[in-house]
């Protein structure tokens, strides 16, 4: 494997760990990604030990779940951060299309610079429209004092479901008290945002992106969609997830 100027051999017992932290530097390089963004993906990468490195069954439940969401949704929105867009901009185009919702970047170090420079890689990658960037994210979301509370009156302001893969839990909370769906990926069942969220996928984003993908494609125009998400149960997910990370210890 390659990223940036490392080759990084793939017969290597952390290859995919190691290729993923060099994508994200290369992505700090960039501009995409800041130097907190690296700190936390540390953190999340600690739990992503604990789970086995793997997608575990509670999560391809919550994948499932996250997919007949979305696609029941009549104004889907996917929020995008500089993380996000460095790790799986391909298949945030993808699952933008499969379920026809909008993608709208949204950052906690907000700069416009940094703003479109995501948008650039999003589009590079098949994003169309992308949305919140510099004037356009011109609404607010109540009772939210970070730069995270500006959003595009078009996307997340009007949204009825909004996926925020890597959230902050204070935006989670204040989008779930505007009367949103949410739907997160976090490797951290204990979070704010896992515990916030209606449906929380715990596993790493560069293995659930792809795999909430396929399920929204598999599942898309099937009779089953409501019965999959009345059937999911968020704390017994979270409940089941920490199971798993106690075994893993």
């Amino acid at each position: 494997m390659h990223a940036n100027r490392i080759w990084i051999p793939p017969d290597h017992p952390r290859a995919k760990s190691l290729y993923t932290r060099e994508m994200l530097v290369d992505g700090y390089r960039r501009g995409l990604v800041t130097a907190e963004g690296l700190i936390a993906h540390g953190r999340g990468e600690a739990y992503d030990y604990l789970i086995g490195e793997r997608t575990t069954k509670t999560a391809q439940r919550a994948i499932k779940a996250a997919a007949a969401m979305l696609l029941l949704s009549k104004r889907p929105v996917i929020s995008v951060n500089g993380n996000t867009a460095v790790l799986c901009p391909r298949t945030v185009a993808e699952l933008a299309k499969v379920t026809e919702a909008a993608i709208e970047v949204n950052l906690f170090y907000r700069t416009e610079e940094r703003e479109r420079a995501i948008k650039a890689e999003l589009e590079t990658h098949g994003a169309d429209n992308v949305l919140g960037v510099g004037s356009r994210a011109s609404a607010t979301i109540p009772e939210l004092q970070s730069e995270r509370r500006r959003v595009d009156p078009e996307g997340i302001y009007r949204a009825d479901t909004v996926f925020v893969p890597l959230e902050d839990g204070d935006r989670t909370e204040a989008l779930v008290e505007m009367g949103k769906t949410v739907i997160t990926i976090d490797l951290n069942p204990l979070s704010r945002t896992a515990k916030a969220a209606h449906i929380t996928i715990v596993d790493n984003i560069v293995r659930a992106m792809p795999a909430i993908v396929e399920a929204a494609r598999e599942i898309k125009g099937g009779r089953s969609l409501k019965k999959i998400v009345g059937g999911f149960d968020n704390k017994k997910n979270l409940r089941e997830s920490l199971k798993i990370i106690k075994g893993g210890i």
